[in-house]
Protein backbone atom coordinates (compact mmCIF):
# COMPACT_ATOMS: atom_id res chain seq x y z
CA UNK A 1 0.00 0.00 0.00
CA UNK A 2 1.41 3.77 -0.43
CA UNK A 3 -0.33 7.30 0.35
CA UNK A 4 -0.17 9.73 -2.41
CA UNK A 5 -0.72 13.26 -1.68
CA UNK A 6 -1.08 16.24 -4.48
CA UNK A 7 -0.93 19.64 -3.60
CA UNK A 8 -3.43 22.42 -4.63
CA UNK A 9 -1.79 23.30 -8.05
CA UNK A 10 -1.91 19.31 -8.81
CA UNK A 11 -5.52 19.48 -8.74
CA UNK A 12 -6.24 23.85 -10.00
CA UNK A 13 -8.64 22.58 -12.67
CA UNK A 14 -10.64 19.90 -14.66
CA UNK A 15 -7.55 19.37 -16.82
CA UNK A 16 -4.84 18.60 -13.50
CA UNK A 17 -7.78 16.39 -11.99
CA UNK A 18 -8.00 14.05 -14.83
CA UNK A 19 -4.39 14.27 -14.87
CA UNK A 20 -3.72 13.34 -11.04
CA UNK A 21 -6.50 10.94 -11.64
CA UNK A 22 -4.42 9.05 -14.71
CA UNK A 23 -1.35 8.81 -12.21
CA UNK A 24 -3.74 7.03 -9.44
CA UNK A 25 -4.71 4.81 -12.21
CA UNK A 26 -1.28 3.91 -12.59
CA UNK A 27 -0.91 2.94 -8.91
CA UNK A 28 -3.64 1.45 -8.73
CA UNK A 29 -2.30 -2.24 -8.26
CA UNK A 30 -0.70 -0.41 -5.04
CA UNK A 31 -3.49 0.32 -3.29
CA UNK A 32 -3.24 3.48 -2.66
CA UNK A 33 -4.81 6.10 -0.17
CA UNK A 34 -5.03 9.72 -2.26
CA UNK A 35 -4.70 12.69 -0.11
CA UNK A 36 -5.55 16.61 -1.37
CA UNK A 37 -5.49 19.92 -0.97
CA UNK A 38 -7.92 22.18 -1.92
CA UNK A 39 -7.75 23.13 -5.82
CA UNK A 40 -5.77 26.24 -6.58
CA UNK A 41 -6.61 29.58 -4.67
CA UNK A 42 -9.53 27.94 -3.21
CA UNK A 43 -8.31 28.63 0.46
CA UNK A 44 -7.74 32.73 -0.33
CA UNK A 45 -11.08 32.66 -2.24
CA UNK A 46 -12.82 31.17 1.07
CA UNK A 47 -10.63 33.98 3.42
CA UNK A 48 -11.49 36.72 0.67
CA UNK A 49 -15.55 35.42 1.05
CA UNK A 50 -15.28 35.89 4.74
CA UNK A 51 -14.15 39.39 4.35
CA UNK A 52 -17.02 40.29 2.33
CA UNK A 53 -19.01 38.28 4.93
CA UNK A 54 -17.73 40.86 7.72
CA UNK A 55 -18.76 44.00 5.26
CA UNK A 56 -22.07 42.16 5.18
CA UNK A 57 -21.88 40.87 1.77
CA UNK A 58 -22.83 36.88 1.02
CA UNK A 59 -20.80 36.44 -2.17
CA UNK A 60 -18.98 32.71 -3.43
CA UNK A 61 -19.40 33.09 -6.60
CA UNK A 62 -15.65 32.47 -7.60
CA UNK A 63 -15.87 29.04 -5.59
CA UNK A 64 -19.48 28.23 -6.98
CA UNK A 65 -17.99 29.01 -10.19
CA UNK A 66 -14.21 27.41 -9.90
CA UNK A 67 -15.89 23.59 -8.85
CA UNK A 68 -19.26 24.14 -10.80
CA UNK A 69 -17.46 24.58 -14.17
CA UNK A 70 -15.04 21.98 -13.32
CA UNK A 71 -17.52 19.39 -12.52
CA UNK A 72 -19.09 20.04 -15.76
CA UNK A 73 -15.78 19.98 -17.24
CA UNK A 74 -15.23 16.50 -16.10
CA UNK A 75 -18.63 15.08 -16.32
CA UNK A 76 -19.37 14.24 -13.08
CA UNK A 77 -22.86 15.24 -11.37
CA UNK A 78 -23.14 18.52 -8.71
CA UNK A 79 -24.92 16.82 -5.93
CA UNK A 80 -22.23 16.23 -3.75
CA UNK A 81 -20.90 20.39 -4.62
CA UNK A 82 -23.89 21.54 -3.71
CA UNK A 83 -24.82 20.15 -0.65
CA UNK A 84 -21.06 21.77 0.84
CA UNK A 85 -21.97 25.34 -1.34
CA UNK A 86 -25.19 25.25 0.58
CA UNK A 87 -23.51 25.01 3.93
CA UNK A 88 -21.11 27.39 3.58
CA UNK A 89 -23.46 30.31 2.03
CA UNK A 90 -25.30 29.22 5.69
CA UNK A 91 -21.61 30.47 7.41
CA UNK A 92 -20.87 33.37 5.19
CA UNK A 93 -24.44 34.24 6.65
CA UNK A 94 -23.49 33.67 10.32
CA UNK A 95 -20.25 35.70 9.94
CA UNK A 96 -22.65 38.54 8.20
CA UNK A 97 -24.77 38.70 10.77
CA UNK A 98 -22.15 38.53 13.82
CA UNK A 99 -19.40 40.63 12.17
CA UNK A 100 -17.23 38.17 13.27
CA UNK A 101 -14.50 35.34 12.37
CA UNK A 102 -13.28 33.31 15.48
CA UNK A 103 -10.16 31.04 14.59
CA UNK A 104 -12.79 28.21 15.23
CA UNK A 105 -15.63 29.73 12.68
CA UNK A 106 -12.27 30.72 10.22
CA UNK A 107 -11.15 26.49 10.42
CA UNK A 108 -14.44 25.59 9.73
CA UNK A 109 -14.56 28.00 6.57
CA UNK A 110 -11.41 26.83 4.41
CA UNK A 111 -12.14 23.50 5.29
CA UNK A 112 -14.43 23.78 2.49
CA UNK A 113 -11.96 23.73 -0.06
CA UNK A 114 -10.41 20.17 0.72
CA UNK A 115 -13.85 18.83 1.19
CA UNK A 116 -15.23 20.11 -2.20
CA UNK A 117 -11.53 19.04 -3.95
CA UNK A 118 -12.35 15.14 -2.94
CA UNK A 119 -15.63 14.90 -3.68
CA UNK A 120 -14.84 15.84 -7.29
CA UNK A 121 -11.63 13.86 -7.50
CA UNK A 122 -13.89 10.66 -6.09
CA UNK A 123 -16.61 11.40 -8.60
CA UNK A 124 -14.01 11.25 -11.34
CA UNK A 125 -12.43 8.23 -10.74
CA UNK A 126 -15.89 6.96 -10.67
CA UNK A 127 -16.59 8.25 -13.43
CA UNK A 128 -13.38 6.11 -15.09
CA UNK A 129 -14.42 2.77 -13.36
CA UNK A 130 -11.85 2.92 -10.59
CA UNK A 131 -13.82 2.74 -7.57
CA UNK A 132 -12.85 5.44 -5.34
CA UNK A 133 -14.88 7.42 -2.23
CA UNK A 134 -14.11 10.57 -0.71
CA UNK A 135 -13.46 10.58 3.28
CA UNK A 136 -12.89 13.98 5.38
CA UNK A 137 -10.10 13.13 7.62
CA UNK A 138 -12.48 12.68 11.03
CA UNK A 139 -14.31 9.82 9.00
CA UNK A 140 -10.41 7.82 8.63
CA UNK A 141 -9.47 8.78 12.05
CA UNK A 142 -8.10 11.92 12.45
CA UNK A 143 -8.50 13.78 15.78
CA UNK A 144 -6.72 17.06 17.29
CA UNK A 145 -6.78 19.34 20.22
CA UNK A 146 -8.35 22.84 20.00
CA UNK A 147 -5.47 24.63 18.94
CA UNK A 148 -7.38 26.15 16.31
CA UNK A 149 -5.92 27.46 12.56
CA UNK A 150 -2.51 25.12 13.73
CA UNK A 151 -3.94 21.95 15.89
CA UNK A 152 -1.94 19.20 16.82
CA UNK A 153 -3.15 15.55 15.89
CA UNK A 154 -3.89 13.58 19.31
CA UNK A 155 -2.19 9.77 20.06
CA UNK A 156 -5.76 8.54 19.44
CA UNK A 157 -4.96 8.94 15.65
CA UNK A 158 -3.17 6.40 15.05
CA UNK A 159 -5.41 3.72 16.57
CA UNK A 160 -8.25 5.22 14.54
CA UNK A 161 -6.59 5.53 10.98
CA UNK A 162 -5.39 1.67 11.50
CA UNK A 163 -9.47 1.12 12.65
CA UNK A 164 -10.62 2.65 9.86
CA UNK A 165 -8.56 1.79 6.59
CA UNK A 166 -6.79 -1.08 7.67
CA UNK A 167 -8.97 -3.66 6.29
CA UNK A 168 -8.54 -1.54 3.01
CA UNK A 169 -5.02 -1.94 3.39
CA UNK A 170 -5.36 -5.55 4.35
CA UNK A 171 -7.58 -6.37 1.44
CA UNK A 172 -7.02 -8.28 -2.34
CA UNK A 173 -6.60 -7.03 -6.06
CA UNK A 174 -10.16 -7.17 -6.85
CA UNK A 175 -12.01 -7.50 -3.37
CA UNK A 176 -13.86 -3.82 -4.71
CA UNK A 177 -13.04 -1.99 -1.85
CA UNK A 178 -12.67 1.53 -2.90
CA UNK A 179 -9.53 3.93 -3.05
CA UNK A 180 -10.48 6.54 0.02
CA UNK A 181 -9.46 9.89 -1.20
CA UNK A 182 -9.27 12.01 1.93
CA UNK A 183 -8.89 15.82 2.56
CA UNK A 184 -5.38 17.02 3.84
CA UNK A 185 -4.66 19.55 6.37
CA UNK A 186 -8.41 18.90 8.42
CA UNK A 187 -9.24 17.23 11.35
CA UNK A 188 -11.88 17.30 14.10
CA UNK A 189 -10.86 17.76 17.72
CA UNK A 190 -12.51 15.75 20.57
CA UNK A 191 -15.53 18.15 21.15
CA UNK A 192 -16.61 17.55 17.14
CA UNK A 193 -15.35 20.98 15.84
CA UNK A 194 -13.33 21.25 12.65
CA UNK A 195 -9.45 22.04 13.01
CA UNK A 196 -6.86 22.86 10.96
CA UNK A 197 -3.39 21.68 11.22
CA UNK A 198 -1.39 24.54 9.88
CA UNK A 199 1.74 24.38 8.09
CA UNK A 200 2.87 21.06 6.33
CA UNK A 201 -0.56 20.02 7.29
CA UNK A 202 -1.88 18.02 4.13
CA UNK A 203 1.80 16.34 3.93
CA UNK A 204 1.44 15.72 7.31
CA UNK A 205 -2.37 13.87 6.86
CA UNK A 206 -0.15 12.42 4.21
CA UNK A 207 2.60 11.19 6.27
CA UNK A 208 0.29 10.28 9.37
CA UNK A 209 -1.89 8.10 7.10
CA UNK A 210 1.19 6.23 6.04
CA UNK A 211 3.05 5.63 9.11
CA UNK A 212 -0.20 4.58 10.75
CA UNK A 213 -0.55 2.16 8.07
CA UNK A 214 2.96 0.84 7.32
CA UNK A 215 2.85 1.93 4.21
CA UNK A 216 5.43 1.14 1.67
CA UNK A 217 6.07 4.70 1.18
CA UNK A 218 4.40 7.85 1.09
CA UNK A 219 4.15 9.93 -2.38
CA UNK A 220 3.86 14.27 -1.87
CA UNK A 221 3.49 15.05 -5.57
CA UNK A 222 4.60 18.64 -6.25
CA UNK A 223 6.00 20.79 -9.25
CA UNK A 224 9.79 20.06 -9.54
CA UNK A 225 11.25 16.81 -9.41
CA UNK A 226 11.90 16.37 -6.14
CA UNK A 227 14.66 17.85 -3.80
CA UNK A 228 16.85 20.01 -5.50
CA UNK A 229 20.62 21.04 -4.95
CA UNK A 230 19.20 24.43 -4.72
CA UNK A 231 16.92 26.92 -5.78
CA UNK A 232 16.31 26.36 -9.65
CA UNK A 233 15.31 30.15 -10.27
CA UNK A 234 18.68 30.71 -8.76
CA UNK A 235 20.61 28.27 -10.26
CA UNK A 236 18.88 27.00 -13.22
CA UNK A 237 21.19 23.77 -13.77
CA UNK A 238 20.42 22.92 -10.31
CA UNK A 239 19.96 18.82 -9.89
CA UNK A 240 18.06 16.56 -8.27
CA UNK A 241 19.34 15.11 -5.14
CA UNK A 242 18.02 11.51 -5.01
CA UNK A 243 18.13 10.26 -1.73
CA UNK A 244 18.46 12.51 1.40
CA UNK A 245 17.36 11.73 5.33
CA UNK A 246 15.14 13.06 7.69
CA UNK A 247 17.31 15.35 9.49
CA UNK A 248 18.72 16.91 6.05
CA UNK A 249 15.22 17.61 4.85
CA UNK A 250 14.64 19.12 7.62
CA UNK A 251 17.21 21.33 7.71
CA UNK A 252 16.65 22.47 4.09
CA UNK A 253 13.07 23.60 5.02
CA UNK A 254 13.98 25.46 8.39
CA UNK A 255 16.74 26.82 6.32
CA UNK A 256 14.88 28.29 3.24
CA UNK A 257 13.91 25.50 1.05
CA UNK A 258 9.86 24.55 0.34
CA UNK A 259 10.23 21.14 0.33
CA UNK A 260 8.48 20.01 3.15
CA UNK A 261 7.84 20.94 6.37
CA UNK A 262 9.66 19.23 9.36
CA UNK A 263 6.98 19.13 11.47
CA UNK A 264 5.15 16.98 8.41
CA UNK A 265 7.57 14.42 8.60
CA UNK A 266 7.23 13.60 12.43
CA UNK A 267 4.71 10.29 11.78
CA UNK A 268 6.88 8.79 9.00
CA UNK A 269 10.24 9.36 11.22
CA UNK A 270 9.01 7.65 14.10
CA UNK A 271 8.19 4.68 11.75
CA UNK A 272 10.41 4.65 9.42
CA UNK A 273 8.61 5.30 6.65
CA UNK A 274 9.98 6.31 3.16
CA UNK A 275 8.61 9.49 2.10
CA UNK A 276 9.23 10.17 -1.71
CA UNK A 277 8.76 13.71 -3.30
CA UNK A 278 7.86 13.49 -6.92
CA UNK A 279 6.57 16.01 -9.78
CA UNK A 280 3.02 15.99 -10.86
CA UNK A 281 4.36 17.66 -14.28
CA UNK A 282 7.16 15.02 -15.14
CA UNK A 283 5.69 11.53 -14.30
CA UNK A 284 8.25 9.99 -15.32
CA UNK A 285 10.83 11.75 -13.09
CA UNK A 286 12.18 9.07 -10.17
CA UNK A 287 12.12 11.96 -7.98
CA UNK A 288 13.78 11.91 -4.21
CA UNK A 289 13.19 9.52 -1.66
CA UNK A 290 13.29 10.77 2.26
CA UNK A 291 15.06 7.82 4.21
CA UNK A 292 16.31 7.53 8.08
CA UNK A 293 19.51 7.33 6.98
CA UNK A 294 22.00 6.54 3.80
CA UNK A 295 23.02 3.05 3.19
CA UNK A 296 25.98 3.93 0.59
CA UNK A 297 28.38 6.91 0.97
CA UNK A 298 26.51 10.38 0.08
CA UNK A 299 28.02 13.35 -1.50
CA UNK A 300 30.04 15.22 0.78
CA UNK A 301 27.29 18.41 0.23
CA UNK A 302 23.84 17.08 -1.05
CA UNK A 303 22.50 20.82 -1.58
CA UNK A 304 22.17 24.37 -0.55
CA UNK A 305 20.01 26.97 0.66
CA UNK A 306 19.40 30.25 1.56
CA UNK A 307 17.35 32.09 3.90
CA UNK A 308 16.97 36.29 3.52
CA UNK A 309 15.59 39.01 5.22
CA UNK A 310 17.43 37.95 8.47
CA UNK A 311 19.39 40.30 11.27
CA UNK A 312 22.78 39.50 12.60
CA UNK A 313 23.02 40.45 16.16
CA UNK A 314 27.19 40.83 18.22
CA UNK A 315 26.55 40.72 21.84
CA UNK A 316 29.90 41.16 23.59
CA UNK A 317 30.67 41.33 27.24
CA UNK A 318 34.17 41.41 28.87
CA UNK A 319 32.84 41.85 32.56
CA UNK A 320 31.12 38.32 32.14
CA UNK A 321 34.93 36.88 31.04
CA UNK A 322 35.17 33.96 33.72
CA UNK A 323 31.62 33.95 35.22
CA UNK A 324 29.03 31.39 34.09
CA UNK A 325 25.52 32.59 33.06
CA UNK A 326 26.12 34.74 30.25
CA UNK A 327 24.63 32.96 27.70
CA UNK A 328 21.46 32.10 29.87
CA UNK A 329 21.06 36.17 30.08
CA UNK A 330 21.46 36.08 26.58
CA UNK A 331 19.01 33.64 25.83
CA UNK A 332 16.26 34.48 28.46
CA UNK A 333 16.36 38.16 27.16
CA UNK A 334 15.81 36.86 23.82
CA UNK A 335 12.70 34.11 25.30
CA UNK A 336 11.34 37.46 27.50
CA UNK A 337 10.49 38.91 24.00
CA UNK A 338 9.30 36.23 22.10
CA UNK A 339 12.26 36.24 19.50
CA UNK A 340 13.39 32.68 18.18
CA UNK A 341 17.13 32.33 17.16
CA UNK A 342 18.30 31.08 14.16
CA UNK A 343 22.38 30.25 14.10
CA UNK A 344 24.17 31.06 16.98
CA UNK A 345 28.24 30.80 17.45
CA UNK A 346 29.76 31.53 20.70
CA UNK A 347 33.03 32.38 22.90
CA UNK A 348 33.22 32.82 26.35
CA UNK A 349 32.01 36.49 26.23
CA UNK A 350 30.25 36.97 22.96
CA UNK A 351 27.76 35.39 20.86
CA UNK A 352 26.68 36.29 16.96
CA UNK A 353 23.14 35.31 16.30
CA UNK A 354 20.38 35.49 13.45
CA UNK A 355 17.04 36.49 13.62
CA UNK A 356 14.01 36.68 11.56
CA UNK A 357 13.96 40.57 10.44
CA UNK A 358 10.56 40.45 10.59
CA UNK A 359 9.22 38.67 13.53
CA UNK A 360 11.95 40.59 15.87
CA UNK A 361 11.17 43.92 17.85
CA UNK A 362 14.28 45.02 18.47
CA UNK A 363 13.81 47.98 21.07
CA UNK A 364 13.37 46.26 23.98
CA UNK A 365 15.92 43.44 23.63
CA UNK A 366 18.44 46.08 23.05
CA UNK A 367 17.60 47.47 26.26
CA UNK A 368 17.60 44.29 28.48
CA UNK A 369 21.19 43.17 26.94
CA UNK A 370 22.68 47.26 26.80
CA UNK A 371 22.55 45.90 30.85
CA UNK A 372 25.29 43.67 30.46
CA UNK A 373 26.74 43.99 27.39
CA UNK A 374 27.46 45.88 23.79
CA UNK A 375 25.41 45.00 20.81
CA UNK A 376 25.61 45.41 17.34
CA UNK A 377 22.76 45.07 15.71
CA UNK A 378 23.11 44.40 11.15
CA UNK A 379 20.29 44.02 9.38
CA UNK A 380 19.62 42.82 5.44
CA UNK A 381 21.90 39.55 5.89
CA UNK A 382 21.35 36.45 4.63
CA UNK A 383 21.87 32.81 5.80
CA UNK A 384 23.61 30.41 3.40
CA UNK A 385 23.28 26.82 3.89
CA UNK A 386 25.23 23.69 3.15
CA UNK A 387 23.68 20.57 3.95
CA UNK A 388 26.44 17.68 3.92
CA UNK A 389 28.64 15.46 5.82
CA UNK A 390 30.08 17.48 8.51
CA UNK A 391 32.57 14.83 9.12
CA UNK A 392 33.90 15.60 5.84
CA UNK A 393 33.91 19.65 6.96
CA UNK A 394 37.82 20.73 6.31
CA UNK A 395 37.51 19.82 3.02
CA UNK A 396 34.40 21.12 2.59
CA UNK A 397 35.21 24.32 4.24
CA UNK A 398 38.22 24.34 2.27
CA UNK A 399 36.43 24.51 -1.38
CA UNK A 400 33.94 27.05 0.26
CA UNK A 401 36.36 29.43 0.89
CA UNK A 402 38.49 29.06 -2.01
CA UNK A 403 35.14 29.76 -4.27
CA UNK A 404 34.03 32.78 -2.29
CA UNK A 405 37.49 34.40 -2.15
CA UNK A 406 38.11 34.01 -5.92
CA UNK A 407 35.21 36.03 -6.33
CA UNK A 408 36.16 38.51 -3.17
CA UNK A 409 33.34 37.53 -1.10
CA UNK A 410 33.75 37.44 2.96
CA UNK A 411 31.33 35.57 4.80
CA UNK A 412 30.25 37.55 8.19
CA UNK A 413 29.88 34.14 10.36
CA UNK A 414 30.16 31.07 10.16
CA UNK A 415 28.43 27.88 12.18
CA UNK A 416 28.08 24.04 11.73
CA UNK A 417 24.51 22.83 13.13
CA UNK A 418 24.55 20.68 16.02
CA UNK A 419 22.39 17.86 13.62
CA UNK A 420 25.77 17.42 11.81
CA UNK A 421 24.15 17.67 8.18
CA UNK A 422 25.08 21.38 7.68
CA UNK A 423 27.07 24.29 7.83
CA UNK A 424 25.64 27.76 7.66
CA UNK A 425 27.38 31.00 7.10
CA UNK A 426 26.01 34.38 7.01
CA UNK A 427 26.55 37.46 4.48
CA UNK A 428 24.79 40.37 3.00
CA UNK A 429 21.40 40.24 1.50
CA UNK A 430 22.46 41.36 -2.02
CA UNK A 431 25.03 38.83 -1.49
CA UNK A 432 22.90 35.48 -1.03
CA UNK A 433 22.17 34.58 -4.68
CA UNK A 434 25.88 34.66 -5.76
CA UNK A 435 27.35 32.78 -2.86
CA UNK A 436 24.67 29.85 -3.95
CA UNK A 437 25.58 30.36 -7.29
CA UNK A 438 29.81 30.22 -6.80
CA UNK A 439 28.81 27.46 -4.33
CA UNK A 440 26.83 25.22 -6.59
CA UNK A 441 29.31 25.69 -9.39
CA UNK A 442 31.98 24.83 -6.63
CA UNK A 443 29.90 21.31 -5.67
CA UNK A 444 28.02 20.30 -8.42
CA UNK A 445 29.79 22.25 -11.78
CA UNK A 446 31.78 20.29 -14.29
CA UNK A 447 34.48 19.07 -12.66
CA UNK A 448 33.11 20.04 -8.91
CA UNK A 449 33.74 18.22 -5.67
CA UNK A 450 30.75 16.45 -5.44
CA UNK A 451 30.35 15.86 -9.28
CA UNK A 452 33.36 14.01 -8.71
CA UNK A 453 32.56 12.27 -6.12
CA UNK A 454 29.46 10.62 -8.25
CA UNK A 455 31.54 9.26 -10.81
Amino acid sequence: MIVMKFGGSSVANAERIKHVANIIKSFEDKRPVVVLSAMGDTTDHLLEAAEAALEGTITLDAIEKLHKDTAGELGVPVTDIDSLLGELRTLLTGISMLREVTPRSKDFLVSFGERLSVRLMAAYLNSMNIRAAFRDAWDVGFVSDSSYTSADLLPATWENIRKELGPYRDGKKGDGLPIPVVTGFIAKDEKGFITTLGRGGSDLTATMLGAALRAEEVQTWKDVDGILTTDPRIVKEAKTVPIATYDEVAELAYFGSQVLHPRSMQPCLQTGTPVRVKNSYNIGAPGSLIVTRHEAKPPSVRAITSKKSVTLIDIVSTRMLGQHGFLAKVFESFASHSISVDVVATSEVSVSLTVDNEKAHFAGLRHDLEKYASIDIRKDKAIVTIICDVKRSSSILAATFAALEKEGINVQMISQGASKVNISMICDSAEAQQVVGVLHECYFGAGGIAAGENQ
